[in-house]
């Protein structure tokens, strides 16, 4: 039987963006950043091409995040995704569903596995707190 954090999940896991609530490193203030973002099961990954990102940056200090998607919203801790391999199937389900991004990254993987240059993309996984 599905859950109700995975049901409300499924109900939004089409959208195209999400909002994302971080706290700053160090102010602790909220900032908000709209993103893609992709569902799995009761789990929410999001990408970046450049992980030197403010966002990116605050949620490895202060994992604690809520976010916005359509009419829901949800709470959780983002975790990097360090291992190789996961983050080339998180990048793989972002190019599944933002079809339009494969071009750039097909030619970003291209470029980084040429060693022209360096890859600056980052995965996380949130997970939820439940609902």
């Amino acid at each position: 039987m599905e859950s109700d954090l995975t049901a409300r999940l499924s109900r939004v896991s089409g959208n195209q963006t999400l909002q994302l609530t971080h706290y700053g490193r160090k102010s602790a203030k909220a900032y908000q950043v709209t993103i893609w973002f992709v569902v799995e099961g009761d789990i929410v990954y999001l990408a970046t091409a450049n992980r030197n990102r403010q966002w990116t940056r605050n949620v490895l200090k202060k994992p604690q995040v809520s976010m916005r998607i359509g009419d829901e919203t949800f709470s959780g801790k983002v975790e990097p995704i360090t291992d190789s391999t996961d983050k080339a199937e998180i990048l793989e389900l972002v190019g599944h569903k933002y079809w339009y991004a494969l071009p750039y990254l097909w030619v970003s993987r291209m470029l980084t596995g040429l060693g022209l240059v360096t890859d600056r993309t980052a995965a996380f996984r949130v997970r939820l707190d439940s609902a």
